[in-house]
């Protein structure tokens, strides 16, 4: 397939829908709605809601019915993006290769346009047809434990604490699985979900997020100690300058290299079920494995 043109479109088509999905930055009050905009919009791959797409289309659903869920996990990713800038997280100047909400508009502002775009993704939810194995109960769940204390924020607070101190492989694992891996689960689930998806169905393409949602992250890992910051669009070297736990820091570059292909190899097992329904999603696990930025 032609992956290239495949993710440009995606990537227009989720815009487009993003941008009608959020208040224009007109409305009052206009600050808040600028710091939302300028970093919702600021070039991301749009990596999530693209998996949540693909992953409906692989279990035979509709890119209209799994666009606003897809909408909603990539306003939760950006939130998220906001506040691991700050000053009192990863204290970093730029994203997606320019400066970062927080040095645009201050931290308060940076911290409100973070939790608004949390909020938002709720509403874009909640106004969701569903087919009729799921409800909006199971979905609307989905999300807030994706988002919450026991997945992404417990990642993140162990990501935290872990920094300058000695970490296991298994404590690594767990701050990968729940600050990385567990948004690629659910915007996977959740694009199934909306796709009527069989219980074996969900169970495979949850497989298939989790060893993603790995491998994505040690490839980060090993991005962030071998490319420039213009590459990467972000400060190089910030994890080894923060002493922050990395697959390169515990196991090693090479062996962090044999990792993500072993991950991404289990992510491609797990679509096996889906026969040719599934080649975008094939075609994405290697995208993410050859990856320079």
């Amino acid at each position: 397939m032609d992956l290239k043109a495949y993710l440009v479109a995606r990537q227009k088509e989720v815009d487009r829908a993003l941008d009608g999905f959020l208040p224009r930055e007109s409305a009052k009050p206009a600050t808040i709605h600028k710091a939302m905009r300028y970093s919702l919009f600021a070039g991301g791959k749009r990596l999530r809601p693209i998996l949540c797409v693909a992953a409906a289309e692989a279990c035979g659903g509709e890119r209209k019915a799994a666009l606003p869920l897809a909408c909603a996990m990539e306003c939760i990713h950006t939130y998220s993006l906001i506040h691991d800038d700050l000053p009192s997280m990863d204290n970093d100047d730029f994203r997606r290769g320019r400066p970062t909400c927080h040095k645009v508009f201050g931290d308060g502002i940076a911290v409100l346009a973070g939790d608004a775009l949390l909020t938002v993704a709720f509403e874009i939810a909640a106004a969701v047809e569903l087919p009729r194995r799921y409800g909006l109960k199971q979905v609307v769940t989905e999300i807030a434990v994706a988002s919450g204390s026991r997945r992404l924020i417990a990642g993140q607070v162990a990501d935290l604490e872990a920094e300058g101190k000695p970490i296991t492989r298994s404590g690594l694992r767990y701050i990968h699985e729940n600050k990385t891996a567990a948004m690629l689960i659910a915007s996977v689930r959740l694009g199934a979900m909306s796709a009527n998806a069989t219980a074996k169905q969900l169970e495979a393409i949850s497989a298939f997020g989790a060893a993603l949602g790995l491998a994505f992250q040690v490839i980060d890992d090993i991005l962030d100690v071998t490319q420039t910051s213009e590459k990467l669009g972000k400060s190089a070297g910030k994890d080894v300058a923060a002493q922050k736990a990395t697959y390169p820091a515990v196991i090693g570059l090479e062996k962090s290299r044999r990792e993500a292909q072993r991950l991404t190899r289990e992510a491609r097992d797990a679509l096996t079920a889906f026969g040719g329904k599934a080649e975008t999603l094939h075609a994405l696990a290697n995208y993410l494995l050859d990856r320079d930025y």
